[in-house]
């Protein structure tokens, strides 16, 4: 029986989601604000599936509760309830670590849909990374002529570099870099797409789901962030390039193009 852990301050809707959730089969617990979820999932290490985390939150926000678990490496499934009108919390939210979000007011239904999402994607990640040692990473050197043929839960290896998108990990000759699921999801969507340019238009409806008027000074904070995973010298980027006024391109050997 899955667990989660429903973080939201309007009780009738808390008890709600909690009665719906345990008639589905699942094992549901209420914590009323942020505080109360950061000293069950990092002071008292409670374990759960996965979580339901509102952004609106007296104290604590949601977005300070998701930053405070991927800062203490708690990787735990997070699925955020932002209001409709506001993209920008969207974007705010997977780069504070969230994994999937849903705007009010939401259909139970698609609410299900999403947590049953969220939690074969934790098995599948689980079930890689255990299997990781038999599955040698795609090589640039060697890579496909298509990059899309990389699989979804594989590795890629790049300029001594490997991002295990199974694992959520980017692996450098001196550092093991721990990944958002939303930052591994670009680079998976700009490896697929290597040596094309891949537009900012393209990034927020193919990789995130969100509408193309959507601002996305947001997408220029996660490239500044990738950079520094990726490039010896991020403010001279040789991988990760910007294509001005277009969008981004990504170059495993970039001395060939």
């Amino acid at each position: 029986m899955s667990r989660v852990l429903v973080v939201e301050d309007e009780a009738h809707l808390a008890q709600g989601l909690r009665f719906n959730l345990e008639a589905e089969g699942y094992s549901a617990e209420i914590a009323g604000d942020g505080e109360s979820a950061t000293d069950r999932l990092l002071e008292k290490k409670e374990d759960f599936d996965v979580v339901v985390l509102d952004i609106m939150l007296p104290g604590k926000d949601g977005f300070s509760v998701v930053s405070e678990l991927r800062a203490a490496r708690n990787y735990v499934p997070v699925l955020m309830l932002t209001a409709r009108s506001r993209p920008e919390d969207v974007l705010k939210g997977f780069a504070s670590g969230a994994d999937d979000y849903l705007p009010k007011p939401f259909d139970l239904s698609i609410l299900l849909a999403r947590l049953q999402g969220l939690l074969r994607r934790s098995q599948w990640m689980r079930t890689a990374h255990s299997a990781a040692p038999s599955n040698p990473p795609i090589q640039a050197e060697s890579a496909p002529s298509d990059p899309r043929n990389v699989g979804d839960f594989g590795t890629f290896s790049f300029a001594g570099k490997t991002i295990d998108f199974g694992a959520l990990e980017l692996r450098t000759p001196d550092n093991l870099i721990h990944l958002t699921l939303m930052e591994s999801e670009l680079l998976r969507h700009l490896v697929r797409n290597e040596g094309r340019i891949v537009s900012r238009k393209q990034i927020l409806e193919e990789v995130w789901g969100l509408h193309e008027d959507t601002d996305t000074r947001a997408i220029d904070n996660f490239i500044v962030r990738l950079r520094r995973y990726i490039e010896d010298n991020p403010v001279q980027p040789r991988h990760l390039l910007t294509v001005r006024g277009v969008g981004y391109r990504f170059l495993a050997k970039p001395e060939e193009k």
